[in-house]
């Protein structure tokens, strides 16, 4: 086992560590293990974060979002003269 210590820690990381450590409920020293090894992909599988935010759209919200953006994908001629 090693130990490890943070010095400088900035003061925004220091209270995201802590707002972390109150979600999961676990320990600081539990949290920053858990967050070291899940970015460092040694618990298995490296996570980016973004898998929390896959299908949570409706198809119908899937729809809209397209409709709304679909303007963003068109070349106005105008403005390429």
């Amino acid at each position: 086992m090693k130990n490890l210590t943070v010095r400088n820690l900035p003061s925004d990381v220091g209270e995201a560590l802590e707002r972390e450590k109150q979600r999961r409920g676990t320990s600081m020293n539990q949290t920053v293990i858990d967050l070291l090894e899940q970015g460092l992909g040694v618990s298995g599988v490296r996570s980016n974060g973004l898998a929390r935010l896959s299908g949570l759209w409706t198809e119908k919200q899937h729809e809209e979002f397209e409709a709304a953006v679909a303007a963003f994908g068109e070349i106005d001629p105008e403005l390429w003269r």
